[in-house]
């Protein structure tokens, strides 16, 4: 329980962690400096200075004692007290009996009171609420004794400038280590900007920069983000290979059924040929690089949704859009969302004779939900579907036609590519399946 509060506590980002670092050993440090200080120099220091006043008191105290009547006594002390600077007055009104005065936040005065009571005989009160002034009160045969000198014989003075200097010194190195501290972590916050950037389709200029080991994982990213723009090239060198060496028989070979009889061996050949450029086209689909479209472009999730809603309508399908909620624009490319939307529309409809289509728009991400009221599938299948050439027709319903296995895969990868995720549940709506496209924002 406690961990877990403390973990909450913690700042999240990389800065806020390394300036907890940094800070907290210096107010630790300032703190343990000013107890050490404060037992040492308030305390310690006062009570050295207080014996020493409380010798001047015991003297002056005890000429007063010593002599016969009071006016002697006040003219014989005070003449003392006076070459002792000290103000003597006696005899004075009675003290109120009770404890000793002193402020709260008078450090010292507590070990200047018990250093008094220590050393002093005959003290009746000891008054330090007095700005500067030291008052104390003392009984003699000739009645109470008020002697009072500056406070400053008793505690050091400006105590409280190695504090402040302590404090001033502490800020102002915490804001240099500061300043240093935000250079050090600039060049990880550009890599880490790079690489969301890539994660989510974009290519962002990046040089890497900064402490040694910055600089290595820079080199690795730009190597591993080099790789992949290669691996990409190779599809789309895939992608013409297979476009000029595949669609080119499969023409000829439709051309030369048409000049067949048209016979029950020609339609089957030619549904053959149907399926294989269906094939061929669900894996065109499937390697197509995102990077023969444009880039990003911030625009409107819901106006997006509202077209192809209205465009999946027009083609007949069953589909409505039941609610949107939040607000904003987000930037993702148009037309590979719209096919991963496409798809999840054209597997609801094959499936299901009920489309229902929901927007969420949040802070950092934005939705959308397609359900249905098909068989659904079941929960141990969900990773197998997403997986490329994966059927699972023998679970759903075979009436309405079947697909290559490529359109869930196709979704998720274009979802990963905008930084997010397809996940699949069931519909509480519907009973159906419900499949939820989550983008980064």
């Amino acid at each position: 329980m406690i961990a877990d509060w403390f973990k909450r506590m913690l700042p999240r980002g990389l800065y806020g962690r390394a300036a907890l670092i940094l800070v907290l050993p210096i107010v630790v440090i300032q703190i343990v400096v000013s107890i050490a200080f404060i037992q040492r120099y308030f305390e310690d220091v006062s009570r050295q200075m207080t014996i020493m006043a409380s010798l001047d008191v015991n003297l002056i105290a005890a000429r007063a004692r010593a002599a016969p009547d009071a006016e002697l006594a006040a003219d014989l002390a005070g003449d003392l007290a006076a070459s002792l600077a000290m103000n003597l007055e006696l005899p004075v009104e009675p003290a109120p009996a009770g404890p000793d005065l002193r402020m709260d936040y008078d450090l010292s005065g507590r070990a200047v009171i018990e250093t008094f009571r220590a050393s002093v005989d005959g003290l009746v009160l000891i008054d330090l609420t007095r700005s500067r002034l030291v008052r104390l009160v003392l009984a003699t045969p000739h009645g109470p004794m008020e002697l009072s000198f500056d406070r400053r014989r008793v505690s050091a003075a400006n105590p409280h400038q190695l504090l402040v200097v302590m404090v001033v010194a502490g800020i102002l190195m915490t804001l240099i280590a500061s300043l240093f501290l935000r250079n050090q972590l600039r060049p990880i916050r550009r890599l880490a900007r790079a690489a969301e950037a890539f994660g989510k389709g974009r290519i962002l200029p990046y040089k890497p920069a900064g402490a040694t080991e910055v600089r290595a994982a820079g080199n690795a990213f730009l190597d591993m983000r080099a790789r992949i723009e290669r691996q990409l090239e190779q599809r789309m060198l895939l992608l013409s290979g297979v476009s000029h060496d595949l669609r080119t028989p499969l023409t000829r070979l439709k051309l030369a059924l048409s000049m067949l009889d048209n016979d029950a061996e020609t339609s089957a050949m030619n549904r053959d040929v149907a399926e294989m450029q269906r094939l061929l086209d669900a894996f065109l689909a499937f390697v197509r690089d995102e990077a023969v479209e444009e880039g990003p472009v911030r625009q409107s999730p819901a106006d997006f949704l509202a077209a192809v809603i209205e465009d999946s309508r027009r083609a007949g399908q069953p589909v409505s859009l039941i609610s949107v909620s939040g607000e904003g624009d987000a930037p993702f490319r148009a037309g590979a969302v719209r096919r991963a939307l496409d798809n999840l529309l054209n597997n609801a409809a094959r499936y299901g004779g009920r489309i229902e289509v929901s927007l969420a728009i949040l802070d950092r991400s934005w939705r959308i939900a397609v359900e249905d009221d098909g068989p659904g599938i079941a929960q141990d299948r969900r990773e197998e579907a997403l997986q490329p050439f994966t059927r699972l027709d023998p679970a759903r319903n075979q009436d309405k036609g079947s697909g290559v296995g490529l359109g869930l895969a196709i979704s998720a990868d274009i979802a990963r590519q905008h930084g997010g995720a397809l996940r699949l549940g069931k519909s509480e709506r519907l009973g159906g399946l419900k499949a939820e496209l989550v983008f980064a924002r």
